[in-house]
C-alpha cells in the first residue's frame, strides 16, 4: 500500500468529525478491521473510510454499536436480512411515534386556548394519535 493511498488515524477521524480514540474503540469492538502498521503508526486504507461512513448511518439510523457489530460480522446475507428486517421494525414503529409528536406540537403551534391541554382537539389528538382539521374554539 502506498502512504498515499493511505491515511493516519487523525486524518481518517477528522474526514468524519470524530476523535481519533473513537476509530481506536470501533478497533476493540471488532466494527472496524484494525488498520495496517506502518512504523508503527495506523495506516487506513478506502475500505476504512466506506466501514466508517457504514458504521456512522448504522449508528444515525439508531442501531447501538453492538447491534452494527452483529450486522457486520453476520455470516450469510439471510441471517443479515433477518437482522436488518427486525431494526426495519424498530425505525418504523419509532417513526410513527415521532409523526404523532409531530402532529402535536403542530397543533400547539396553531391552538388558541389559554390552557391548551383543556383544548377539545389536542385532547384528541393525545387519545387517538391523529389529527383532525378541527381549529380550537376554547
Amino acid at each position: 500500500m502506498k502512504s498515499s493511498d493511505s491515511m493516519r488515524i487523525g486524518e481518517l477521524a477528522e474526514r468524519f468529525g470524530l476523535a481519533p480514540h473513537v476509530l481506536r474503540h470501533w478497533e476493540a469492538m471488532s466494527l472496524l478491521a484494525p488498520a495496517a502498521r506502518v512504523n508503527g503508526r495506523r495506516r487506513y486504507t478506502q475500505e476504512h473510510v466506506v466501514r466508517v461512513l457504514t458504521i456512522i448511518r448504522a449508528k444515525s439510523a439508531g442501531m447501538s454499536l453492538e447491534q452494527i457489530r452483529e450486522v457486520l460480522n453476520v455470516s450469510g446475507q439471510a441471517e443479515r436480512q433477518a437482522l436488518l428486517r427486525k431494526h426495519h421494525e424498530e425505525l418504523e414503529r419509532r417513526l410513527r411515534e415521532i409523526s404523532a409528536s409531530k402532529t402535536l406540537i403542530e397543533h400547539l403551534m396553531e391552538c388558541r386556548a389559554d390552557d391548551w391541554t383543556r383544548c377539545p382537539a389536542y385532547r384528541r389528538i393525545v387519545e387517538t394519535g391523529t389529527f383532525s382539521q378541527d381549529v380550537c374554539m376554547i
